[in-house]
C-alpha cells in the first residue's frame, strides 16, 4: 500500500514499527547503566551533599522543585503557623491591656470582642486575609496593635506572593509542554548524499510553535586518556547538518536530524559490528520558547546501541492532500531497509568514498533495477 501511495520504493521493505519492536529472546550481555532514560530523566543520584543550606538560599526554587505533595503541606502549614503565630500575638495584646477582663463600659480595649485565644485566633484569621466580618476590629487605644496590624498584613501579602506564585510555576512548568514533543524510538544509521549518517526523527504533537528551536547531541561513552585517566562518562559535543540550513529547526512537521559521521565525529571507527560490543549512548536534546506562555522548554532522550539501527531509513511521513501536507504520525518510527556498509566511516573514507567502495566490494545494482535494465535490452532486441 505505501508503495502504491509513492511513499517509499517498491523494492525496500517496511521492516518494523519503531514503537512496537520486540525484545530479542535471547539474554543479552549486561549494558552499563544509561545516563538518560527514553522520558528525558537523567539517571543521576547525588549523595553525601554535606553543605544542605545552599538549597535554602534560593528557597523559591526549592518549593517549585518540591513534589505536590511537599508542597500542598508546605502552603497549608505557612498559613497555619503564621495565623497561630499573630492569633498568640494579638491575645497577649489582650492579656496585657486588660481586655480579656470584664470591665465596664468606659473601658476601651485594644480589639474589641476578644475574650479568649479562640477569640484572637480568629480576628487574626480576619486580618490576614481581610476577611472582616465586623464583629471584632482594632481601637486607637493601643499603638503596638497598631503597629502588629501592619506587619501582619505585610507578612500575608508576602506569603501569598510566595505560594501562588509557587503553585503558578508548578502548573505552568517547561517540562509538561515537552509532553508533545516527541523523538523516534530508535535511531538509524544510512548512507545520505553518499555519506553515512547517524539520524533520529523528531516531531511536535501541537499546533503552537516551539519558537528559536534548537536541537543538540552528545556521544556518553568510557574513555581513557593518553594519560591513563579513566573517564567514566565523557561527553563529546556531535556536529548536525541541520535540516533547515540555519541554527534553528522550524518544527511544524516532523524532521530527520542528521549527523554525517565523518573525521570530527565520535562515531568515525565505529562499524555495524562495533556497534553490537560497545557500550555507546547518544543523548539527543531539543529546547526552544513556548510560544503560549514564553517559557523555555527541554525535551530529552538517548539511545543506547541497542536502538540504533544499522542499514535503515525512516519513512516519509508528510503527504499533500487537498491542497494542504497532512502528517501521519503512525509513520512515524517506521524504517525501511537500505543498502549500507557495514564498516565504519574511518574505513569507507580509506577506500576512497561510498562509491569507491562499492566497486572495491562488488556491489551490483539490486534486483528490480537489473530486471528494468533486462526488459529495456529485451524490447530493444526484439524491436530490432
Amino acid at each position: 500500500m505505501l508503495s502504491r501511495k509513492g511513499l517509499i520504493p517498491e523494492d525496500y521493505l517496511l521492516t518494523r514499527l519503531a514503537e512496537d519492536v520486540q525484545q530479542p529472546k535471547f539474554k543479552a550481555k549486561a549494558r552499563k547503566a544509561r545516563f538518560v532514560a527514553k522520558n528525558g530523566v537523567c539517571n543521576v543520584a547525588h549523595t553525601n551533599i554535606r553543605e544542605q543550606g545552599r538549597f535554602l538560599q534560593d528557597v523559591f526554587t526549592t518549593l517549585v522543585d518540591l513534589k505536590w505533595l511537599h508542597t500542598l503541606i508546605i502552603f497549608t502549614m505557612s498559613f497555619l503557623c503564621s495565623w497561630l503565630l499573630f492569633g498568640m500575638i494579638w491575645w497577649l495584646i489582650a492579656f496585657a491591656h486588660g481586655d480579656l477582663d470584664q470591665r465596664g463600659d468606659d473601658f476601651v480595649p485594644c480589639v474589641t470582642d476578644i475574650h479568649s485565644f479562640s477569640s484572637a485566633f480568629l480576628f487574626s484569621i480576619e486580618v490576614q486575609v481581610t476577611i472582616g466580618f465586623g464583629g471584632r476590629m482594632i481601637t486607637e487605644e493601643c499603638v503596638s496593635a497598631i503597629v502588629i496590624l501592619i506587619v501582619q498584613n505585610i507578612v500575608g501579602l508576602v506569603i501569598n506572593a510566595i505560594m501562588l506564585g509557587c503553585i503558578f510555576m508548578k502548573t505552568a512548568q517547561a517540562h509538561r509542554r515537552a509532553e508533545t514533543l516527541i523523538f523516534s524510538k530508535h535511531a538509524v544509521i544510512s548512507v545520505r548524499n553518499n555519506k553515512l549518517c547517524f539520524m533520529v526523527r523528531i516531531g511536535d504533537l501541537r499546533k503552537s510553535m516551539i519558537i528559536s528551536a534548537t536541537v543538540r547531541m552528545q556521544v556518553v561513552r568510557r574513555t581513557t586518556t593518553r594519560e591513563g585517566e579513566i573517564v567514566p562518562l565523557d561527553q563529546i559535543d556531535i556536529h548536525m547538518d541541520n535540516p533547515v540550513g540555519t541554527n534553528g529547526v522550524f518544527l511544524v512537521s516532523p524532521l530527520i536530524i542528521c549527523h554525517t559521521i565523518d573525521k570530527d565525529s565520535p562515531l568515525y571507527d565505529l562499524s555495524a559490528s562495533d556497534l553490537l560490543h560497545e557500550d555507546v549512548e547518544v543523548i539527543v536534546v531539543l529546547e526552544g520558547v513556548v510560544e503560549t506562555t514564553g517559557i523555555t522548554t527541554q525535551a530529552r532522550t538517548s539511545y543506547v546501541s541497542e536502538e540504533i539501527l544499522w542499514g535503515q531509513r525512516f519513512v516519509p511521513t508528510v503527504s499533500e492532500e487537498d491542497g494542504m501536507y497532512a502528517v501521519d504520525y503512525s509513520k512515524f518510527g517506521n524504517t525501511v531497509k537500505v543498502p549500507t556498509p557495514c564498516c565504519s566511516a574511518k574505513t569507507l573514507d580509506q577506500a576512497g568514498g561510498i562509491a569507491q567502495f562499492k566497486l572495491n566490494e562488488g556491489v551490483t545494482l539490486r534486483p528490480t533495477a537489473r530486471r528494468r535494465r533486462r526488459s529495456t535490452m529485451i524490447h530493444s532486441t526484439m524491436d530490432s
